[in-house]
């Protein structure tokens, strides 16, 4: 597959490209008024809790959007099909990695690129912003379905591990040992899961780490071979920026799954094990 990054000078050669706003945070504030505040000319904003997830529920607390609901919100967008869209955020693309692969989940059949350091690498450029709200555009004609690309349901998670799969929780160490507060019932981890935090995928600069070096990170973790990979939250968001991460990489992330549920479902439901601390266990 291409690249999924692309960089401030990529997108200033791009014709007509699709340019989204994926601002978001756990807790807030609203991405909106961030938006308002400074955003790419021509960006259109996404709002991730209503558009890039269905409303939380035993799903999960970001469950995946019907392809109905998906498809309406991207014709929102201006989206059409065949489009090249360029996403970004403030926060080192941990949101916008979310609707890169929902639109790959959907089977979207145009180009989908991250915009590699953000907001932060635009500005740095020297390029400008505009303020306020942005005009919506014209209505698209996208096509969009779903499951296009690997997924794990709950039910799938003890199977896939015992089987020897390898499974990435993509929070915070702190979140993944139990050490800190969880916004979710129970702290700790799923049995068998292996700590890969979304934050180390970046330099310091916010931007990707070498492909190199997040290829050594991964092989560290247990990427390699034939073994089958799986990626996991708190709520499907972040495990999407360490499927980036594989891509960049230059493992092919349509073998990848990603549980949707993750942790927030996981831990909601009291059948399910959990463990704390640094080991798998």
């Amino acid at each position: 597959m291409s690249n999924p990054l692309i960089t401030v000078d990529g997108l200033l050669a791009l014709e007509g490209p699709r340019i989204l706003d994926v601002r978001w945070k756990l807790g807030g504030p609203p991405g909106a008024d961030e938006f308002r505040a400074g955003h790419l000319p021509g960006a259109v904003y996404v709002d991730l809790d209503e558009e890039l997830a269905a409303p939380a529920g035993p799903g999960g607390r970001h469950p995946l959007p019907g392809a109905g609901d998906l498809r309406r919100a991207a014709r929102g967008w201006g989206l059409n099909d065949g489009d090249t869209v360029v996403a970004y955020d403030d926060a080192g693309l941990l949101s916008a990695a979310r609707l890169w692969w929902l639109l790959r989940w959907a089977g979207f059949d145009g180009e989908v690129r991250l915009l590699d350091g953000g907001l932060r690498a635009w500005t740095e450029a020297g390029q400008p912003l505009e303020t306020g709200d942005a005009p919506r555009p014209a209505e698209g004609d996208v096509t969009l379905g779903e499951g296009q690309v690997p997924t794990l349901g709950v039910d799938d998670v003890e199977g896939f591990v015992s089987a020897g799969g390898l499974l990435l929780d993509a929070r915070p160490a702190q979140r993944y040992t139990g050490e800190v507060a969880s916004v979710d019932p129970r702290p700790g981890h799923i049995p068998g899961a292996v700590s890969a935090p979304a934050v180390a995928n970046l330099a310091e600069d916010g931007r990707f780490a070498d492909p190199r070096a997040l290829a050594a990170r991964f092989a560290g973790l247990g990427v390699g071979g034939d073994r089958e990979v799986g990626v996991y939250c708190g709520s499907g968001v972040t495990a999407a920026h360490d499927l980036v991460a594989l891509a960049v990489a230059g493992i092919d992330p349509d073998r990848v799954a990603l549980y949707p549920g993750s942790y927030s479902q996981w831990a909601s439901l009291p059948s399910t094990p959990v463990v704390t601390g640094h080991e798998p266990g």
